[in-house]
């Protein structure tokens, strides 16, 4: 599973400026990445696993602008075409398992 954070967040005053940098450090200590601009990508390796941390980004909100959620599958993920002006780019590649024995 992937789970896409995409914000808009207001950053006219001193407060709102904190608030965006608070909540795009959160996203990266939790294991979020940039995919773009105000939109961040984390891999989870099952559904139950990804709603801890949408739950996680949902008491971080910010008390003002715009956050989405979206939770895709592996194979979703996979159909999105990526373009550089008008050269085609690969995706992302899911990260490797880790395996302790």
């Amino acid at each position: 599973m992937w789970v896409i954070v995409l914000f808009d967040l207001p950053t006219e005053d001193k407060k709102m400026r904190r608030d965006y940098t608070h909540f795009r450090k959160f996203l990266l200590e939790d294991g979020f990445v940039m995919m773009q601009y105000s939109v961040y990508m984390r891999h989870s390796s099952s559904n139950e696993n990804a709603q801890v941390h949408i739950n996680r980004v949902k008491a971080c909100l910010p008390p003002d602008g715009e956050v989405r959620i979206i939770k895709i599958t592996d194979k979703q993920f996979g159909r999105i075409e990526v373009f550089y002006g008008k050269k085609r780019q690969r995706i992302e590649k899911e990260p490797e398992q880790l395996s302790f024995f």
